[in-house]
């Protein structure tokens, strides 16, 4: 679509009752980012309250019809993704508004590819719309879906807001707070089970560009072009100078949330053999299929009992906001023989069902291409509009865990959706740790089943295997026989990127960001391509190479695993552009990784040289002066590194790969990142619900 340019989405798709909206961008260096708002506009074009104003910390307006569903990544690099249950927004909505800020005096010019797409109930691509000459503004309005006549349109927009995410929310009518709010109050919730860490205390608030007392400024990211619209659109007012800049003020969200407590309680048993009753016990599970049926059971249930979890894991797949029941082992005939999905999943809204087949395995085991087929045509006969698959797996990109076949005389659609186990408990996380939920006692229930997910007995680990060829792979890469465009070395390389996308998952959960694999590629790459490309370098080279961005911190984690060497490399480069002579500087970052391992290795980066001076933590504690160059290059920046151990299996155990590689992220993010990272990010972690 061009800019300004409107569609009416029934006619593009019969599957637009529930659409997902994404908005991307990219960078060359693979930093930066933005946050995705959306507003709820009455017929007024203001938000009813402050609760119609869906961001970073209200995730979820309009009674769950829109719903953030994070990022995800993506060949051009991320996607923010956007869940709309049309036929559920209030009526007395008559806009809804897409729109992305960047914060810290960043610029939408600093990034790359800036894009929006829509896409129906069914996952197929409607509409794609590329903003252009957001240079100099930090929001932008990507586009607006409204009601016209009973039905809903779409309209690319491309209007940016020099004002930042605070303008734009006081524009439409967002009560934007002045003052600094107390922390949420945490839940009583006693915690059973290995005590967790206690979370840093709240900080203030991310701060948000200064705005002034008149009326905020619009600046357009460029002229508008010609509507093509049935109806003329308002002419935004015409620019005030602002008055004075006063202290920065922050959005608020519409009620507090109960998350876990930052403490547990002390435990009243008398010895640590005591061991907690559990909702969901696990010591009896002995074999696969009870590992499958019980896992199957444990998970439907507490999506149907809280109601946030339901909602988080569906609405991607297309599900309206509705209400939930979900079913375990129902028989659905299939010709001579009936087939006995794992779980089926309704969601009922005003009077429509929106039907899910459930396919679960668990402990590794594949999921079966006949098995899914079968219940592909059951879903396409019955008129049901998706079937789920849950494993241990984690789905790339064009690169389907399962390849079935589509019968295109038949008009009604069905979709094939995969969730892994890594993402099930990754949504638990953000919502009892980060988020939070309604009550104490849905955060209860997603604590107990945040204890049988990870329970050693439950086969719901995520992906645990490096697969086949990992260990062929290493022998050629160690005697030097493996050579380029062997089928083997790809197969290292696809699980390697399940691997780092797991990783993701799992520490975005524990620390409530947004962590993603970056990619380097350029736009519109073939996936698949790209893949055998690496291939062919892992076969040169021997090293597996990945890099981090986790939101606030000032680098990217580059993770690099040495297949000759048997080493992991976990690194981080940060800039210096701080003002002093060369040692002062040095000193300072010293003193900032003052808790740091003494093996942590810093490398200085120099202007027009890449690299200087490098040493241990230990050995210039005493002699910082031994990284200042001598030549007296200008420091740019500072590399950061740790050397582990690899382990030499395939799998999980304690010598394998796959731990050693967390353990190596865990230790690194812990002990070297959390040292540099931005106020920002601790700042908007902890911000306060009010």
């Amino acid at each position: 679509m061009v800019k300004g340019a409107n569609v009416g989405l029934t006619a593009l798709s019969e599957n637009v009752g529930s659409v997902v909206v994404g908005l991307g961008w990219s960078s060359a260096t693979g930093e930066g980012d933005a946050d995705v708002s959306v507003l709820l506009l009455d017929g007024d074009g203001k938000v009813r309250s402050d609760g119609d104003f869906c961001f970073y910390n209200n995730p979820v307006a309009g009674n769950g019809s829109v719903q953030l569903l994070g990022k995800t990544p993506t060949a051009d690099g991320s996607e923010d993704r956007i869940s709309f249950d049309l036929d559920a927004v209030p009526q007395e909505i008559d806009k809804v508004v897409v729109a992305a800020s960047r914060y810290g005096g960043s610029r939408f010019g600093e990034l790359d590819d800036l894009r929006l797409t829509l896409a129906d109930s069914t996952g197929d691509g409607l509409v794609r719309f590329a903003v252009d000459g957001a240079d100099e503004v930090s929001a932008v309005i990507f586009g607006e879906l409204y009601r016209r006549s009973g039905e809903w349109k779409f309209r690319a927009v491309g209007q940016g807001y020099a004002s930042g995410l605070a303008g734009l929310a006081t524009d439409y009518g967002v009560d934007i707070d002045d003052t600094e709010e107390d922390a949420p109050e945490q839940a009583d919730l006693a915690e059973d089970g290995p005590p967790q860490p206690d979370r840093p205390a709240p900080e203030p608030s991310r701060p948000q560009e200064p705005v002034g007392e008149a009326p905020v400024s619009r600046v357009p990211a460029q002229a508008t072009g010609p509507r093509v619209d049935d109806t003329p659109v308002p002419a935004p007012p015409a620019p005030e100078q602002p008055a004075a800049p006063r202290p920065a003020r922050r959005p608020r969200t519409a009620k507090k949330k109960v998350t876990l407590p930052r403490t547990t309680r002390k435990s009243l048993a008398d010895n640590e053999s005591w061991r907690a009753a559990r909702l969901f016990p696990v010591s009896a599970l002995k074999s696969d299929r009870e590992r499958e049926t019980r896992a199957t059971s444990v998970v439907l249930s507490v999506m149907a009992q809280v109601p946030e979890f339901g909602r988080r894991l569906t609405a991607g797949f297309g599900a309206p906001a509705g209400r939930m029941e979900t079913y375990t082992e129902v028989t659905l005939p299939h010709g001579e023989s009936p087939r006995r999905p794992d779980g089926v999943i309704r969601v009922e809204r005003a009077g429509k069902l929106w039907t899910a087949l459930v396919e679960t395995k668990t402990n590794g085991n594949a999921l079966k291409p006949d098995q899914v087929q079968a219940y592909m045509d059951i879903a396409a006969r019955r008129g049901y509009e998706a079937v789920i698959t849950l494993s241990n797996d984690v789905a790339l990109e064009g690169s389907p865990l399962v390849d079935v076949r589509i019968d295109g005389r038949r008009k009604h659609k069905v979709a094939l959706w995969h969730l892994s186990w890594a993402e099930v408990v990754h949504q638990a996380q953000l919502l009892i740790r980060h988020e939070g939920v309604g009550n104490a006692a849905h955060a209860w229930l997603l604590q107990e089943l945040l204890h049988y997910l990870q329970h050693e007995n439950s086969g719901c680990h995520g992906f645990q295997n490096m697969g086949a060829a990992w260990v062929p792979v290493r022998r050629g890469i160690d005697d030097e026989t493996l050579c380029q465009g062997d089928a083997r070395a790809l197969e290292v390389i696809e699980n390697w990127e399940r691997l780092v996308r797991q990783v993701c998952l799992r520490l975005g959960g524990e620390l409530g960001q947004k962590v993603l694999p970056v990619r380097r590629t350029r736009r519109g790459s073939d996936p698949r391509a790209l893949r055998t490309e690496l291939a062919d370098h892992l076969c040169e080279q021997g090293r597996l190479n990945a890099e981090l961005r986790i939101e606030g911190t000032p680098g990217v984690l580059a993770l690099t695993a040495d297949l000759r060497t048997g080493k992991l490399r976990t690194s981080i480069e940060i800039p210096d552009a701080e003002p002093g002579y060369p040692l002062s500087r040095v000193k300072r970052l010293i003193r900032r990784l003052s808790d740091a391992p003494a093996d942590l290795h810093i490398e200085t980066l120099v202007d027009g040289q890449g690299t200087g001076p490098r040493g241990t933590l230990e050995r210039l504690r005493p002699e910082p002066a031994d990284i200042v160059p001598k030549d007296g290059a200008q420091i740019t920046g500072f590399r950061l590194s740790l050397l582990k151990g690899m382990g030499n299996g395939r799998g999980s155990a304690e010598t394998g790969f796959i731990r050693s590689v967390d353990q190596a992220v865990d230790r690194f993010h812990a002990q070297v990142v959390v040292h540099l990272e931005a106020p920002a990010r601790r700042s908007r972690s902890a911000e306060p619900t009010g």
